[in-house]
Parts: C-alpha cells; structure tokens; sequence
C-alpha cells in the first residue's frame, strides 16, 4: 500500500466520549442556572471542539445564539474545562475492534497520527488511559495549532513533521469536519459511520471510502 501515514480522529472514531462531555456540558449549565439536555441532543453537538460544544449548550441548539458576549461564553468554557476535567476517562470508552486494530497497524508498519479537535490537556490522560501513547507517532489537539478541522494545516503540519508527503497519508474520521480538512489537504479520506457527525451520514460527504465498523476499515488497509 502507497499510503504510510494514517491520521485518526479520536471521539466519535476511536473512542465514545459523549458520556462523559454530556456530563461535562449538563454540570456546566447546571452551574449557570440553565436547562440540561439529553445524551442524544449534546451528541449532535459534538465534532467541532470545546468552544462550539459550549456555545451550542448555551444556545440549547446547533445554531449558535448571536447574543451570546464573548465573556459569558468564555466562563461557561473554564466551568466546562473544570467539570471536563473530573469525568474525561470515567465513562469513556473504545469502539469494537479498535484497540486491537490500533495495534495490528501499527505492528504492520504504518506511521500513526492522532489529530482531533478535542483540547489538546485533555487527550494524554486518555491516551494513558488506554495504553495507546506508545501508538501514536504525533498527537494534535484542537488548540495545538492557530485552526483546527476542516481547516487542512493540521493534517499537512502532522506531514510534514513525520516527513510524509500528503500523497502517502490518509485521513480517517467520523465527522464532515476529518472528510474536510482531508479534502482541502488533497489527502484520501476515509469515514466511519458510527460515529456523531451532527446526526448526518458520513457518506454526505463523499469521502474516498466508508465502513460501518472499524473491522472493515482493519481488514481494507492491510489488504491493500
């Protein structure tokens, strides 16, 4: 296979962490005197970092309320962080398949990129968490860098880091935002399905490929 570099985003591809930010966002509110919601609803709201996750909770919706100041929304975000902080690995939990395949790829030769939005002090304790530090050859946050996904400099910065031309990598995530930052990158995609995205099919967005579960997705790269 042509391709060296595998990018991963992680919640909603590697990990279901939903539980724990919609334990996270409910304390939040709950700390604002404002209404709490359901798993289901903050799933939706998922993908595009802490900051839209925060925004989005405060709004009760996807669509972001233009009278939110700058301030309100800012001490939301650190009642977010310190709450975050106390539930980020306790209800956490891998996909099927996914450690295991972590580690088949990795032992296969691959180079592997961890490239998520999720702020960047949250991911270590995680990735310890779950034994896969030693698995990742570069690991980016959604704060790492000056923009996040869909902007494509994360994914070229991880290249050019690890000396890989974009030709030899691939993108791998559940939401529009991975499918995105691939695209406007010139990188390969490939999206999973089972995870958040919004509520939409992964395949809206035409991603080079899709898999239902990370079985598949294991079986089409050490096959190539």
């Amino acid at each position: 296979m042509t391709k060296k570099l595998l990018m991963f985003d992680f919640d909603g591809t590697l990990i279901d962490s939903v539980p724990d930010l919609a334990d996270a966002t409910n304390q939040m509110l709950t700390q604002l005197g404002k209404p709490t919601h359901t798993l289901d609803t903050i799933t939706e709201w998922v993908g595009n970092g802490a900051r839209a996750l925060v925004e989005r909770a405060l709004s009760g919706s996807n669509n972001v309320d233009a009278r939110l100041s700058v301030a309100e929304i800012e001490a939301a975000e650190q009642l977010f962080f310190t709450a975050y902080a106390e539930h980020d690995v306790s209800k956490t939990i891998t996909y099927p398949d996914v450690d295991q395949g972590l580690r088949q790829l990795k032992e296969a030769g691959f180079t592997l990129a961890l490239v998520t939005n999720k702020p960047i002090r949250f991911v270590p304790n995680i990735l310890d968490g779950l034994g896969w530090t030693p698995l990742f050859d570069m690991v980016l946050g959604g704060d790492s860098l000056s923009t996040k996904k869909p902007d494509p400099a994360p994914l070229l910065h991880t290249c050019k880091t690890l000396n890989f031309d974009p030709a030899q990598a691939v993108m791998i995530g559940d939401s529009i935002n991975d499918v995105s930052a691939g695209k406007n990158a010139g990188i390969e995609t490939i999206g999973l399905s089972y995870g958040y995205n919004y509520g939409n099919d992964i395949r809206d967005s035409q991603p080079n490929q899709v898999f239902d579960n990370f079985a598949d997705l294991l079986a089409y790269l050490l096959e190539k």
